[in-house]
């Protein structure tokens, strides 16, 4: 990782792999098998697709220890444009990671009460399914919790802005998706009956941000010099 556009690659595709394994765990399992206000279904969906369960765990793991390497390479393609910009934008980034990993826990307790160890005989059936319920609740918020981090891709943003060797319009959606994150953190738990509309029009921006930076730095990489001159 000698010059801007070999790094760039390198970063597409890390950001790539984030951005798959990330909408695999955190929305792609949820939508099939988390059915909103009945348990029962919900319940029955993860026994029947265990298998499917349990890769979203892993995936959603994988995605949180791949950041690290994200955020590594990122901050050596950004790095000499501001190094307080660029370490900001790792410590708030990787302020997320034990976050996603402690927050996996709250999945595995709710397959273990569902799976029904010996342990949890003392349980019923219905009280075992409200607190698996309760539980994968508590996953969701976690991510709710998480995302106040987002301002990490504010100082993301401001690189890419100010860096010289990629378009600028990337830093300014950037910079757009760190408030959608906040929006979708603070909505919830501060007006939690507008969650809902503010969730809808924060994905705009979401949506624009950071894969418009995966696909930049996967097909055009970055205006080749050598990092040293680029700082």
């Amino acid at each position: 990782m000698n010059s801007t556009k070999q790094t760039a690659r390198i970063a597409g595709v890390l950001y790539l792999v984030n951005a798959v394994t990330g909408f695999f765990s955190i929305i792609y399992v949820p939508s099939r098998l988390m059915v909103s206000g009945n348990a029962g279904a919900t319940v029955q969906n993860i026994l029947a697709s265990e298998g499917l369960f349990r890769l979203g765990i892993v995936s959603e793991l994988i995605c949180a220890v791949e950041f690290i390497f994200l955020a590594w390479v990122l901050y050596r393609l950004l790095g000499g444009v501001n190094k307080t910009y660029a370490s900001l934008m790792v410590i708030l980034g990787l302020a997320f990671v034990p976050i996603m990993c402690v927050n996996v826990l709250n999945e595995i307790a709710a397959l273990t009460l569902l799976r029904g160890a010996d342990f949890l005989s003392v349980l019923g059936q219905p009280q075992r399914e409200a607190m698996a319920m309760l539980f994968l609740d508590l996953h969701r918020y976690g991510y709710v919790i998480g995302w106040i981090f987002g301002p990490w891709l504010f100082f993301l943003g401001l690189l890419v802005f100010k860096s010289g060797f990629l378009p600028r319009i990337l830093g300014v959606l950037l910079i757009a998706a760190c408030f959608g994150y906040l929006a979708d953190s603070l909505t919830p738990l501060l007006l939690p009956s507008y969650a809902n509309l503010v969730a809808r029009i924060a994905n705009i921006p979401l949506t624009l941000g950071e894969p418009a930076l995966i696909l930049w730095l996967l097909i055009r990489g970055a205006k080749d010099k050598p990092l040293e001159a680029a700082a």
